[in-house]
Order: structure tokens, then sequence, then C-alpha cells
């Protein structure tokens, strides 16, 4: 068989980072929990704000810490010798009596072993941020045992380095085109447990087993032409860029950044570079960490293709492809553009797809830490989707891997995928259980960045910050979504004049910052960073106030089908185990807050009163997450704008559909620019033009006279929220929520074309007009 040598130097080159970058600020750092965390050798490229490590932020009391501690217990439980067993197995070696595992890792099953990597991420977790010792020792063992079936490859038949559950065989069926299995998915799962083990613990023979698989991967791809790679990459093969560019990162070796390259998928990543959506039809877990590896290419590269790549595709997947409660895809895959209401069923929302959408979006969100919108997607995926996916009954935190979304949908009812609806302790090992298990070890690791002496709140979670370099602990408290406030308590050494950055929401107004009870004079603009800067003491709380309200979010391909939210939180009905044929018609007037303590809500749908509540708390009962609140003359309904004064209709220039599209008045030729859908949001309405899906707004949100309006995203900032205002004789003005001003035509003009602005409440006819019903 062939030889795969791995070479001194690379080893010791590894070896040495940690001594290396001490001379520069970069030894291994010991966080609260007492977990080493050894830093990169380089730095990212183009980065502005910086995570803390893990073990400096922990959870306190609430839904969070408690799916973290559901998983902690199964973490614990797992029998390390049954995770090893394809393993052994595989490399010729006793199974040391261990019973075999079912579903994924089951012994004949095609791409065993993936799940070892999760385990192996999760245990060092753990570790790096409770001090778990259990977590650790599983972790240690785990690989020392990894490492004996490594060296028994030359026995196994295997090329040196190799390691995994099934044949080496498989890999070049996957070279031939033949593939058996997604054997380099598999392969990637290995590599980022191995690494996560060696930063987070500190552990040489996790590294020492890391550095023989990757020079494997580095021996077994450079022997392909680029045609054979490209072919190679039709199957799917995890985030094997993203692993080879962290350990690039890592350790500071060009080899890894050189391997790493040889898995651009060209047929994926050329589309995406120019900016063009072709995912119908495309798996999307096969996809999506393909595009985190483009960004973590980017940081180590500088090269601005992939970081096109990876904004590109965010934009694409958030506002064409992603459902209320921030998860993608149906049965797997991407759909077309903007099919939401057409694909509700048991099989939407796959959990992978959502935990690697995550890690995209705080990887961008670290190139431009000044967009909000990335964490506004942020906060609503994860609370509504992946928090919510853990089964609060089970002890050992199993999950869902779909998360239904059809009409009198449930959790935990959907493919058995071999192991039943919910994970099991050893029968399932699916790819969801597998994020599943790292989601809930790293629920902290988003909450607060920093810059230089600048903290960023990101996300409203209760929480302690230690921030050991500068001799300051932060913590938070607080019970959001359920209450709109959260505070930070400040302690400890306090020097010199330094910031606090908190996220403003764009589905909030009036969103008031206070220090010590005084509300502070900074800016608060929906969407964005409030900034409070002061010689801060000791003692010194800051209280954030986000007020909430019901906004109704329509699927893009129908407007009558809405969801409900409320702040970061979509509601859904409860109908226990009533099953539900069509999505329930919803009077969204009557939707009703009946409690402070909790997020408990009534509304009335197909003519009953039906209990509303949290999405992210929905297990054990039959729900309804879209609503048809397409009733006559209500919201979803569809109308013309008519002027009263020049019986123009109000469109978009040139039936745009971007961001930026004029509103202009034009005679009634029947288009679908010139229709326009209200949706209620909360007091006021927003008005969705049924040709484009964007809504009716303000240029840069202005408030002064003549302001031109067009037509944006639905970013839910004020300028998107108008109001109606009876006039006597049946007519509406439509006020602007943030400005004041009502909708007007410039100058009154009758003219085709003429743009439509806002402008002060005087009174003239051609400041009002009539809502028209179209359907």
């Amino acid at each position: 068989m062939s030889s795969l040598p791995l070479s001194r130097r690379h080893l010791l080159q590894a070896a040495g980072v940690g001594a290396l970058a001490s001379t520069g600020g970069g030894a291994l750092l010991a966080g609260p929990a007492g977990a080493a965390v050894l830093p990169p050798a380089r730095p990212d490229i183009g980065v502005s704000a910086y995570p803390f490590d893990l073990g400096q932020v922990r959870l306190t009391a609430g839904r969070f810490r408690d799916n973290e501690t559901r998983t902690l217990n199964y973490l614990r439980f797992v029998d390390v010798d049954r995770l090893l067993y394809v393993f052994r197995a595989n490399h010729r070696l006793s199974t040391n009596g261990a019973a075999a595992n079912g579903g994924w890792d089951a012994p004949n099953f095609p791409f065993r072993s993936h799940m070892q990597g999760h385990f192996l991420t999760a245990w060092a977790q753990a570790y790096a941020v409770l001090g778990d010792t259990t977590c650790r020792d599983k972790a240690n063992y785990l690989v020392a045992e990894l490492a004996k079936c490594q060296a028994n490859n030359g026995a196994a038949g295997f090329n040196a380095g190799y390691l995994s559950g099934f044949p080496e065989s498989d890999i070049t069926a996957i070279e031939a085109g033949t593939p058996v299995a997604v054997s380099y998915y598999c392969i990637h799962k290995t590599l980022a447990g191995l690494l996560d083990v060696w930063r987070y613990m500190g552990s040489t023979q996790a590294r020492d087993v890391l550095l023989r698989l990757a020079g494997w991967v580095d021996w077994r791809t450079g022997r392909l032409s680029y045609s054979q790679m490209q072919t190679v990459l039709n199957t799917e093969f995890g985030g094997m860029n993203e692993v080879l560019t962290d350990l690039y990162q890592q350790t500071g070796d060009a080899r890894w950044l050189t391997t790493a390259k040889r898995f651009d998928h060209a047929a994926i990543f050329d589309p995406l570079a120019a900016n063009q959506d072709q995912l119908n039809g495309k798996h999307a877990n096969t996809n999506i960490p393909k595009w985190v590896g483009a960004a973590r290419e980017y940081k180590a590269t500088g090269t601005t293709r992939y970081r096109d790549i990876a904004s590109n595709v965010w934009a694409m997947v958030t506002n064409a492809h992603t459902y209320a409660i921030g998860g993608n895809s149906q049965a797997e895959h991407f759909r077309p553009p903007n099919a939401i209401a057409g694909y509700l069923g048991n099989d939407t929302c796959e959990h992978c797809n959502t935990y690697n959408m995550l890690k995209l979006t705080r990887e961008l969100w670290l190139l431009d830490p000044n967009r909000a919108d990335y964490f506004d997607y942020y906060e609503r995926a994860l609370l509504n989707h992946l928090i919510g996916a853990q089964n609060p009954a089970d002890n050992h935190g199993h999950i869902t891997y779909f998360t239904p979304l059809k009409p009198g949908g449930r959790r935990g009812v959907g493919p058995a995928w071999g192991g039943g609806t919910w994970s099991t302790d050893y029968n399932s090992f699916w790819c969801c259980q597998g994020t599943g298990i790292e989601t809930n070890t790293k629920l902290m690791d988003s909450i607060y960045f920093y810059n230089g002496t600048t903290l960023t709140v990101n996300l409203y979670v209760p929480s302690v910050l230690t921030w050991s370099q500068r001799g300051i602990t932060v913590t938070q408290s607080t019970t959001y979504p359920v209450s709109d406030t959260s505070t930070l308590t400040l302690s400890g050494a306090m020097s010199g004049s330094w910031s606090i950055r908190v996220r403003i929401p764009a589905w909030t107004t009036g969103a008031v910052i206070s220090v010590n009870g005084a509300v502070q004079n900074v800016t608060a603009t929906p969407g964005s960073y409030a900034t409070v800067t002061r010689t801060w003491a000791a003692g010194d709380v800051v209280t954030v106030r986000l007020p909430m309200r019901v906004i109704m979010k329509a699927a893009n391909d129908n407007p009558n089908i809405q969801a409900i939210t409320y702040g970061p939180a979509v509601l859904c009905g409860n109908y226990g185990n009533t099953a539900l044929s069509a999505a329930p018609s919803l009077n969204v007037s009557s939707i009703a807050r009946t409690s402070t303590g909790s997020l408990a809500f009534t509304a009335t749908a197909n003519g009953a009163t039906v209990n509303v509540g949290p999405f992210h708390d929905a297990q054990g009962f039959n729900y309804a997450v879209y609503w048809n609140t397409g009733t006559s003359g209500g919201t979803g309904t569809t109308f013309k704008l008519v002027n009263v004064s020049t019986g123009l209709v109000v469109g978009v220039q040139n039936m745009s559909t971007a961001d930026g599209g004029l509103a202009v008045a034009w005679g009634d030729t029947g288009t679908a620019d010139h229709r326009w859908v209200r949706v209620t949001d909360g007091s006021a309405f927003r008005f969705r033009n049924v040709n484009s899906n964007k809504v009716l707004g303000v240029e840069n949100m202005g408030t002064g006279d003549n302001a031109r309006v067009l037509q944006w995203g639905d970013t839910g900032t004020a300028d998107h929220r108008w109001t109606l205002v009876a006039n006597s004789d049946g007519s509406h003005r439509i006020r602007n929520v943030n400005s004041g001003k009502v909708l007007a035509i410039l100058n009154g003009s009758g003219t085709w074309g003429a743009q439509v602005v806002q402008y002060a409440d005087n009174g003239s006819p051609a400041n009002n007009w009539r809502l028209v019903q179209v359907s």
C-alpha cells in the first residue's frame, strides 16, 4: 500500500504554535472554567469584533441553561466504547465487547462514524464552558482510542493517517464518480472534533491524530486533477474547506490552506459569486457548510470573492428561502425563491441547516458588526428553531430532525430516520442530533463580543460575562422575551471611559436605554446599535427596554398566509390533539395578550377562541404557525391605493423588484405592482407590494416634507409602518409612523409617473386615499 508520511517538520510546526505565539500574547489562556484555550497562529483578516473565549461566559437560570443542562446529562451518560465500535471494527481492532449502535452509526449504515466528531466538539465545549471533567475524560479516551485505530492502518490495509468507520475504498468510489456514501462528510466531522479537542482542551494527542488525518486528505486529494476533484465535490463533503482553513489559521502551515482550496466547489461558488440564486432543488445542508468555509477562506486570505459568496448567499437564503422561525428547506432541499406557503409540511426546517446558517451569520457579523440585521436573524432562528427543537420532557435533551410547519404540525412528528421522530440515546445519531449537542453546549458563545474596550451585547439571555482581561464582570438578568427589559450589572475594576453597545432589533420602536435609572440621550434606531460611553463604576446598572408588539409576517408567496410574531418570538396556536386540514382563518385584530408573566395570548380563528403562545415552547401538541388572514376587508387583503384628487394608483416605477424602487402615481393598468397587501403591524400596517414583496417606506427614513416614498425589504423599521386616519367620506390619510407625515403625490400632480412622497397633513385632497379591495 502507499505510505503517507506526516513530515516531522509539520508536526514540530504545529507543536510549536503555542510557544511561538506566546511571545506575542498568544499563550494558552485559562478561562474561568479552567479550560485551556489555544490561540490561533494567524489572526483572521477583516474582522472588527471579537468573541470571548467559551469559558468567559456562563448561562444562568432560564430556558437556554435548561437546554444546556439536558444536553450535558446526555454527554455525561453516553458510552464511549459504543461510539468506538465502528472505528475499531473498521481498523481491525477488538470492539472490547461493546454493543453496536443503531441508526446512522450502525455497522452497516453507509456513512457511519460522523457522530463521534460531534461528540468530541460537544465534550470540548462543555469542558471549556463549565470545566466538566467527565466530558474532558470522555473526549480524551475517545481520542486515545482513535489514535490506536489510526496506528493500525497497516494491518487494516489503509493508507497512513486514514481514520473512519468505513473502508478507504469508499473514497476511491467517490473519486471514480460512483459514490457509495457521503464519506468526506463524516471525515469533516472527525477533523472538526479533533481540532476542537486540541484548541479547547489543549490535547496534543488530538493534535497529532488530527494532523495525520489532515495529511491523508492532502495526499489523497493532491493526486487528483482539478476536474477529478470537482467530480469528488459533487458528493456531499460537509465543511472540508472550513475545517482545513481553520487548521491553517491554527497552525500557520500553508499546506492546509492549499488543501482547503481543493474543496472549493465551482458549480456552487461561481453562481453565488455572481449573486445568482440557483438554489432551487439543491440539497440545503450539502451546501451551507461550503458557504461557511468560504467565509473562513476570506478571513484566511483576504480574497474578496470568498466574502462575496458568503454575503450574497446569506441574503438569498434569509430573504427568499427562510420560514418565519428562521429555518429553511423542505424535505432537506431548497425550493424556488420565495416559495414558503406552498411548502408547509412535516419535513420543513432541517435542524442542521439552521445550525450552519448561524455559523455563517456569525462569521459575517464579525466582518461588519454594525449590521444589526445579522443578529436579528440569528436571534430569531436560535430562539424559535434551535432552542425549540429540543424535547424539554427528555432528561437527555433529544431533538427533532425537522420542525413541521404544516397546519396542525407537531414537533417530534415526521420521517422516522431509523430511530423515531425524537432522537434517542443510541438508535438515531442523525446529522441533526450531532448539531443539536453542539448547539446546546455553545449557547453562550454569541451573547457578548468586544473590540478594544467596547463591549457589544447581541443577545438578551440570562448570563454572566467574566471579562478577565479587564477585570470586569457583567451580569445580565432578564426574562426576555416574556418581558421587554434586560439589565446589565457591572462589577469589578473599572478604569477610564469605555463603551457598551446594545443591539436594537428592527422590530422594536421606542427603545429606551437607562443607566442607574436615568434615561440616556443616545440614538436607538431600530435595526442598529445604541452606544453608551462613560466612565463606569462598579454597581452601575444598564437597563435596556425594547417594546414589543404583534407583527404579522406574511409568507413571501402568499400575502394572506401569515405568522404571528411578538418581539423575537414566533407565536403559534395550541390545537391539542386536533388535526388541521388547512391554515386556520385568523382574525388578526383579536390577538390579545392575557398574561404579563408569560407569553400567553388568545385569538379568534375559525370563529373560535384559541390559546396562542411562543413557538419555542410548543412541544406535545398540534400547532398552527401560519394562519390564513385573507378575510374580506381585513389584514392580508389585496388593495389598490387610489388617490382621491387624481384617481391615480400607487405603483412601483418600471415594476421594479429591487430595494429602492420608487413609488409613483400611475393610471390603473392592472399590473401586479399596483396591488398592495395590508399587513397588521401592532397598531399600524405595512403595505406589501404584490409584485415585489417589498414594503412601502420613506427614503433614508426621512422626516421632511417631500421625502420620497419607495419600496424596501421588510426590515421592520418605523418608516415601514403606516396608520390609517379615517376621513368622513370613507377615504383615509395614510400616516407614516416614523415621521408623522402622510402619503401624498409630489405637488399634487395628476401626471402618470409622478413621485409619491410624504407631506404634512394639511387637509389637501391630494393627501387622501381610498383603499379599494381587489381580492
